[in-house]
C-alpha cells in the first residue's frame, strides 16, 4: 500500500489515525506544575484541528528536574487529577496523547522566559542544579555532580511519572533525551566527564537512559508505545561530541529494550549554525536511524508545509512528521493538509461548512 500523511500506523496497541504530531513546545503556564485552561484550549484545538498525535510539553518528573516554576509536572497526584480532563477532551477528538517526561539536570533552576530565563538562585525559590558533572553550562548553570544515590532516584521518579501518566489516561509515554537536558547530559561526552559506571565508555554514558528505559517498560502496560526523543548528533566539531553514528547506535539499543518510536532531532549544547537550518535539515538523520535500525522514526525540523510533509512519509524518509511552529500558527494544518494534498480526514461536525 502507499503510504501517504493521512496514512494510520499502529504502534503496540495504539493507532494513529494520521502520521501528523504535534511536537512538544514549552508553554511556561502552570505554576506548581498544574495544567488548567490554558493546555486544555491549547491542545484541545490542535485535537480538533485533526492531529493523529499530540505530545505534551516535557513534564518534569520531580520539583528539581524543572527548567522554571512554570513547567508541568507529573510528580504528584494533584498533577495526575488536573491532566485527566485535557486528556479526555484530546481523545473524544479522535487524536492520541503522549506525555513527553524529563528532567533538565544542569540546565534546571531559571526564571520565566518572560523575565529573561536568567539562573534562579535559590535564595529566590530556585535550586542547584544538578548533572552528570559538576561545571557549568554555556548559559553560566553551575551544576553539582549526582551522587548514585541521585541517580537511582531520578530512575525511580521516571518511573513514578510514568505510572501516574498510565493513571491520567495518556496514551503513550516518551522520554526527552535531547536538546541538552539530563539524559543527554549523560551520553554526550561534551558534558559527562564521570569516571564511573554512568561515564567514560559509550555503554556506560547511556547507561542512565537505557536503565531508564527497562525500569519503565517494567511497570508500563505492555500495549502503551514507547517513546524517545535524541538529540542524534551535538553539532558540534570537538571530537568528544555525539556523532550521528552514535545517535543510530543508541536508538538500535533502544529500540531492543522496548523504544517503540525514536524522534531523531539534534543539538543542545552548541548554537546551531544559521547557515545548516534550512526547510528538512533534520529528516536525513531520521532516514538514516530507520533504515540502519527498522525502529519507528520521527522527522523534525522546519517542516511547515503539506507537500512537504507528505514526502517525507511518501518516500519512506520517516514514519512520523512533528511539526512545532507551524502548528503554534495553524491548530488546524492536519485539516487545511488534507485539503490541498486531496486526502480524505475526518472534520469535526460543527466545522464541515469550512471544508
Amino acid at each position: 500500500m502507499e503510504l501517504n500523511l493521512f496514512s494510520p500506523l499502529t504502534i503496540r496497541g495504539l493507532t494513529l489515525k494520521n502520521r501528523l504530531v504535534v511536537s512538544p513546545m514549552q508553554q511556561y503556564m502552570t505554576p506548581d506544575g498544574l495544567v488548567g485552561n490554558w493546555h486544555l484550549v491549547h491542545l484541545g484545538s490542535r485535537a480538533v484541528g485533526g492531529a493523529g498525535l499530540i505530545i505534551t510539553e516535557c513534564s518534569a518528573v520531580s520539583p528539581e528536574g524543572r527548567n522554571t516554576l512554570f513547567d508541568t509536572g507529573l510528580w504528584n497526584d494533584a498533577q495526575v487529577a488536573a491532566w485527566r480532563p485535557v486528556v479526555q477532551f484530546v481523545q473524544e477528538q479522535g487524536t492520541r496523547i503522549a506525555v513527553q517526561l524529563w528532567h533538565s539536570g544542569s540546565k534546571s533552576s531559571h526564571r520565566h522566559p518572560q523575565e529573561g530565563f536568567t539562573l534562579l538562585p535559590p535564595a529566590e525559590g530556585g535550586w542547584i542544579p544538578k548533572g552528570p558533572s559538576a561545571g557549568a553550562l554555556d548559559d553560566g548553570a553551575v551544576a553539582e555532580a549526582m551522587t548514585l544515590t541521585d541517580i537511582e532516584q531520578v530512575k525511580a521518579d521516571f518511573v513514578a511519572a510514568g505510572q501516574r501518566a498510565v493513571q491520567a489516561g495518556f496514551d503513550a509515554i516518551e522520554l526527552h533525551a535531547a536538546h541538552g537536558y539530563l539524559f543527554h547530559q549523560f551520553y554526550s561526552a561534551l558534558i559527562n566527564r564521570r569516571t564511573d559506571a554512568y561515564g567514560g565508555s559509550f555503554e556506560n554514558r547511556i547507561r542512565l537512559l537505557v536503565e531508564t528505559v527497562q525500569a519503565l517498560r517494567q511497570v508500563l502496560p505492555e500495549t502503551m508505545p514507547l517513546l524517545v526523543r535524541l538529540s542524534v548528533v551535538d553539532y558540534s566539531d570537538d571530537p568528544r561530541a555525539w556523532q550521528l553514528a552514535d545517535g543510530v547506535q543508541l536508538s538500535a539499543i533502544l529500540k531492543a529494550h522496548g523504544v517503540d518510536v525514536v524522534t531523531a532531532s539534534g543539538g543542545g549544547f552548541v548554537q546551531v549554525p544559521p547557515s545548516t537550518v534550512f526547510p528538512s535539515y533534520q529528516v536525513p538523520m531520521a532516514q538514516r536511524v530507520k533504515a540502519e535500525t527498522g525502529v519507528i522514526t520521527g522527522a523534525v525540523g522546519v517542516i511547515t508545509e503539506p507537500d512537504q510533509a507528505n514526502y517525507i512519509i511518501a518516500e519512506g524518509q520517516a514514519d512520523l512528521v512533528l511539526m512545532a511552529r507551524e502548528m503554534l500558527r495553524d491548530p488546524y494544518f492536519p485539516l487545511r493538509a488534507s485539503r490541498t494534498l486531496r486526502l480524505a480526514t475526518e472534520i469535526p461536525a460543527p466545522y464541515k461548512r469550512a471544508f
